[in-house]
């Protein structure tokens, strides 16, 4: 426990691990067509915001219920 917590007199639970991964860009593979490669790169960027929506909705869960949010 470190000392703010233990000052909070709460310990928050960790930070699922999904939520801490960074998306890889696509790799561009030649003679490829760039719209294939636009799509996916689409598709990494959409998980990575769904990634994110994630963690936001992961950190209000926790405010909200231990009273932080200012």
């Amino acid at each position: 426990m470190t000392k703010g917590q233990a000052a909070a007199g709460v310990a928050l639970p960790p930070l699922p691990d999904d939520l801490r991964r960074q998306e890889a860009h696509t790799p561009v593979v030649e003679g490829e067509p760039v719209i294939a490669i636009l799509a996916r790169e689409r598709q990494a960027l959409d998980r990575a915001n769904a990634r994110q929506g994630r963690t936001v909705q992961f950190y209000d869960d926790r405010t909200s219920r231990y009273g932080t949010r200012r």
